[in-house]
Formats: C-alpha cells, sequence, structure tokens
C-alpha cells in the first residue's frame, strides 16, 4: 500500500472518520486500480453520501488538506504508527510501470518497506497547501457527520481533489450532471527564450508563417510559437489568437490585425495550440474543453485561454508585462495615483478595480499590490485565474494561489484564506453571489479585500455588487457594503486619436454621502455626488477625460466620443471652439 495512503489512512483514522475497517474496505473495492488519487476520490464519495451542499464543499476542502498533509509524510519518507486490517483481495504480483515524468524522476516516490503491497505507480499531484506534525486525535471529527444526515438533503459529490486524465474516463465514468471541479496535476513548463534579431522585424510580414505547420516536428512547433510570440511583444501587441478555421490575428492598439493570409486547419490549430501545454494539462483540456494557464518563457509571462469550437480548437494569448508598472506609467495622473495609494492605507474594507475586459485591470491590480507591498508589512494573499503578474515578497509575505491549480473556486479559497492570517486579500474576479458575500464579510471583519468587477462605471459596479443577493438580503448587504466600501477605480483604454490607446478612468470615494445613497438604493445620485467631489480626490470618467483633452494626451474627436454628459460636452465643444479660432486667426487674442 502507498505510504501517502496509509498516511491518509491515518489521518482519517486517529480523527474518528473512518474505522479502520472501513478504510481498508474502500482501499478492497477499487480492486487491481489503486492510486493515491483514486483512493481519495472513492474515500470523498463514500463520506459525502447523504451531505447537503454546502457540507460536501466543506468536506472537500477538508479532505484536500488531508491529501497535501499525507503527501508531505510520504516525501519524507515517515511511516505511520497504525496497523490496518490485511486487504482480502489479492493483488497482482508484476506491474508495468509508466515511464516517470521528469517530476518524479527528480523526486522519485518512498519505496514500501519489504512484504507490503504493492499498486500502481503514483501520478504527480498537487503539491500540499500545509504539512507539518501528525494531527492529533480529536474528539470530534474533522469532517461533517454524514451518517445521521437527512437523505433529503442529498447533493452530487464534489469533484475529485485533481482532474483524472482521460485515459480513466471509461474506467471512472462521470455521473450525469456532475461537475469537474477539481485541481490540474500540472508539471511546470518553463521555456528558454529564443534568440531574434529585432532589427530585422519591422511588420507582419517579417514574422514566421504558420503554413508550413504540419510538416514540423514537436520541438519545431515549440519554437515556432515562443519566437512568434517574442516578435510580437516586441511589435507591441497585447494578444495573438490561434483559431482553427480564421488566419492568425493579433490585437494591438485595440484594433485587430491578421499577421498571415493562411487559414488554419483544425490540425494546424490543435498542434500550434497544445504544443506548450504539459501532459497534465492537455489532458485537462482534452476532458473539460476550456483551460486557462499561464506560459513562462524566460522573464515573459503569457496568459493562455484554450476553448473549443465549432471549427477546433481556439487560443488566446495575452501578453503580460514584463514588470510591475507603476500607476503614473499606466496612466494615472500624479494625483490621483495618490489618491489610490491612500485607499491601500486602510487596514480594513473594501476596494474594488472595475472595467471591460480588456481595460487594464490586471496590471492596475498588480500596481496596487505592488504599492502595499513596499508600504505596509502584512501578509497579502491573492486569488486569480491563472497568475499573470509575479509578485516577489518585499515588507509584506505575498501568497499567490491559481485557481484550478492550487485551489479550486474563487468562493472557496477566499473562506480558506480567511484562516491563513492576511492582512490583505486581492481577489481576481468576483462574479459570483458566494465569492461577493465572502469578500463583503471578510472587509467587514478586519480585512482590507481588493477585487475587480466587469462594470462600466461607479453606479453600474454597485447594483452589479448588490443585485445578484436575494431580496430578503438587499437591505442587509447595502449597509454592509455602505460600511466597508473604501473607494472604486473604474478604468478603461480608448483610442487616444493619435495611433495609440490612453488609459480613462473615475473614482469614487466613500463619504458619508455616498454610504448615505448606497444604503438607501439610490446610486444613481453617484454621478452627481462624484462629480463635486474633486476636493476629495473623485471624479466622474467625462471629467477625467476633459483633464486628458486639456493635457493633450487625447484628441478632440477621441475625447467627444467617450462622452456622455451634455454639460461636458458642450464645455468641450466651447474650449474646441476656441482653439479652432486661436489656430485660424494667430495675431488676435
Amino acid at each position: 500500500m502507498l505510504l501517502e495512503i496509509q498516511w491518509f489512512i491515518y489521518a482519517l483514522v486517529s480523527n474518528g472518520v473512518l474505522s479502520p475497517e472501513e478504510a481498508v474496505a474502500v482501499y478492497a473495492g477499487l480492486g487491481e486500480e489503486v492510486t493515491f488519487e483514486n483512493y481519495a476520490q472513492a474515500t470523498l464519495e463514500r463520506l459525502a453520501e447523504g451531505c447537503d451542499e454546502e457540507s460536501a464543499n466543506q468536506l472537500l476542502e477538508q479532505i484536500q488538506e488531508i491529501v497535501g498533509y499525507a503527501v508531505t509524510q510520504a516525501a519524507a519518507g515517515n511511516v505511520p504508527p497504525l496497523e490496518l486490517p490485511e486487504v482480502t483481495y489479492e493483488e497482482p504480483a508484476v506491474q508495468v510501470a509508466a515511464a516517470p515524468s521528469p517530476a518524479q524522476a527528480a523526486h522519485p516516490a518512498p519505496q514500501p518497506a519489504a512484504g507490503a503491497q504493492t499498486a500502481a505507480p503514483r501520478q504527480n499531484f498537487p503539491p500540499p497547501r500545509r504539512g507539518g506534525a501528525v494531527p492529533p486525535p480529536r474528539k470530534g471529527r474533522s469532517v461533517p457527520p454524514v451518517r445521521s444526515a437527512a437523505p433529503a438533503a442529498a447533493a452530487p459529490a464534489p469533484a475529485p481533489a485533481s482532474a483524472a486524465p482521460v485515459a480513466d474516463e471509461e474506467e471512472q465514468p462521470r455521473k450525469k450532471g456532475s461537475k469537474r471541479a477539481g485541481l490540474v496535476m500540472d508539471t511546470p513548463r518553463t521555456f528558454a527564450p529564443v534568440e531574434v534579431d529585432y532589427a530585422a522585424i519591422n511588420g507582419y510580414g517579417d514574422l514566421p508563417s504558420l503554413s508550413d505547420t504540419a510538416s514540423l516536428d514537436d520541438a519545431g512547433l515549440e519554437y515556432r510559437m515562443i519566437y512568434l510570440l517574442s516578435c510580437l511583444r516586441y511589435l507591441g501587441c497585447s494578444d495573438l489568437h490561434i483559431s482553427a478555421g480564421s488566419p492568425p490575428f493579433v490585437r494591438r492598439q485595440l484594433m485587430i490585425e491578421r499577421i498571415d493570409s493562411y487559414v488554419l486547419t483544425p490540425e494546424d490549430a490543435e498542434r500550434l495550440n497544445l504544443c506548450l501545454l504539459s501532459v497534465e494539462r492537455k489532458q485537462f483540456f482534452l476532458t473539460e474543453l476550456d483551460c486557462s494557464f499561464s506560459l513562462e518563457v524566460g522573464v515573459n509571462r503569457f496568459r493562455v485561454c484554450l476553448m473549443m469550437q465549432k471549427d477546433g480548437i481556439s487560443g488566446s494569448y495575452r501578453l503580460v508585462p514584463d514588470h510591475i508598472c507603476q500607476l503614473e506609467e499606466l496612466g494615472f495622473f500624479a494625483r490621483d495615483a495618490e489618491t489610490i495609494r491612500k485607499l491601500l492605507d486602510y487596514h480594513n474594507g473594501l476596494v474594488l478595480v472595475t472595467g471591460p475586459i480588456g481595460a487594464g485591470k490586471t496590471t492596475t491590480l498588480a500596481a496596487m499590490v505592488n504599492v502595499a507591498n513596499e508600504r505596509r508589512t502584512d501578509h497579502i494573499i491573492t486569488v486569480e485565474e491563472p497568475i499573470e503578474i509575479l509578485q516577489l515578497s518585499k515588507n509584506c509575505s505575498v501568497t499567490q494561489r491559481e485557481i484550478g491549480k492550487h485551489t479550486i473556486s474563487y468562493h472557496s479559497a477566499l473562506k480558506a484564506a480567511l484562516r491563513e492570517d492576511p492582512d490583505i486579500i486581492v481577489v481576481g474576479e468576483m462574479h459570483d453571489l458566494e465569492t461577493i458575500e465572502n469578500a463583503i464579510t471578510a472587509a467587514e471583519t478586519g480585512h482590507l479585500v481588493i477585487g475587480t468587477l466587469h462594470t462600466g462605471d461607479a453606479a453600474n459596479t454597485l447594483n452589479r455588487l448588490l443585485d445578484v443577493f436575494p431580496p430578503s438580503q438587499q437591505a442587509q448587504i447595502r449597509a454592509m457594503t455602505a460600511g466597508s466600501l473604501r473607494g472604486i477605480i473604474c478604468q478603461k483604454l480608448i483610442p487616444n486619436g493619435m495611433g495609440g490607446i490612453e488609459l480613462v478612468y473615475e473614482i469614487l470615494i466613500n463619504t458619508q454621502a455616498v454610504g448615505n445613497l448606497i444604503s438607501e438604493g439610490k446610486t444613481y445620485q453617484l454621478k452627481s455626488t462624484m462629480s463635486i467631489g474633486s476636493r476629495l480626490g473623485m471624479f466622474t470618467m467625462d471629467q477625467l477625460i476633459m483633464d486628458k483633452f486639456n493635457a493633450g494626451l487625447l484628441t478632440y474627436e477621441a475625447a467627444l466620443d467617450r462622452m456622455t454628459d451634455s454639460e461636458t460636452i458642450a464645455q468641450l465643444e466651447r474650449i474646441h471652439a476656441l482653439e479652432e479660432a486661436k489656430r485660424l486667426n494667430p495675431g488676435k487674442n
């Protein structure tokens, strides 16, 4: 029996969750195909029978902790002080072991003692969240009791602690309607940068064509993709799209541009999009048909999102900035950057960064985390999908977690973070009721929570934040938000009319007047409150666009195209008319 399974059983038995006989019965029920992942999943399903949804989710989190504990103890070569009944079935004497992965070769599994039963080779498992001494026996159970649970509240068993490989799908068919909410057993892959003569790269015509994809081997494909991504970063592109049934195209200065006339076949798109994936990540994608992860090429990082569509596989590659930008570097005026820094001085509360997709929220969030990292001495926990910009611990201790790799979901990670003694919690995306509710609760209970939402302005941000709750909770949540909200930064990237792009934004600061409007449900009045709150550091998007125009950062046409307030538009037109008059009559004042 594998050491990991022995330690897993020891933790369950010592806490009164299962008896030794029950644990061995689960093991014997798996027959000859016994791996640590299979055993943990079978135990989880047994314990989850009759649980309601909340208990099942809690059970899943606790089983994951036990899994991490078992992996830690087994890796150290320790043997648990526990005698188990003999397994009743006879295992085969000889098993053919699969070729070890690079990670297994570097860290071989501990060999079982002489006479111990053999099992299938252990697959890679997600790194443990915590390890340490053997958990002492407790009077109560460490997981929700299941035998007394009401059958009427039964919910589908939670997903396994790691995504099952494609090869196991036939042996372990999924129940109809069940969700794959497990972690990806991902072997880290980093790629060395390739040599590029950037002096010879002056446009898309200098890039290698993808028309010869079918003739390249796997190593050649890897080189081609890395070379292409490196060149596109040099050309100032923000995204690369490799999609079956379409020519490859990029996004540059917010515009879509083709880089080749060759239409990718489904086979070409599949090979190009899968060539940079680890074996585990590839299996996960072919099972789930969607996948998001980060890619490292030297010091450069890319956010990769793959999906299956009617013509085949499509992949988008976001080129992440190669350094953490300062707020002023991103396009914030110095006065506004200082306002944002003051929001990060609070020891509790909720700060939101909002905007549409592609508005630069990730880089702003990273800049804000960096500010806190330099100005404070706290514990920062970030939850992202995936991790795009790496944060090194400076004055703060920074812990970064990735959805699907280190944790299952935003709301489960947020609940777990509250037990990890954080001072600042960064939530990459607040998009469901549980995540928003946990974020507001954390902000009320002494933590500074920084999160993002996909909304267009401050008023819509609050409506989106509050309207996810049922009507019976509306009054309570409005009161909680009015008390915990510190500020909202809502931003967009727009063409500046001069061949580039410019960051525009608005800032809402939670004053007593703003808090009253939130608690009374009068968010439609926020814009007028913001427009007269410049002394406190807040303003509307139209006011900021006017300031950018006056600073020469936007043309008249670009500014006019994005304004919505009639008074600000009239003011812009008057200023433009005066400038035109001066240009036509330079001799007159």
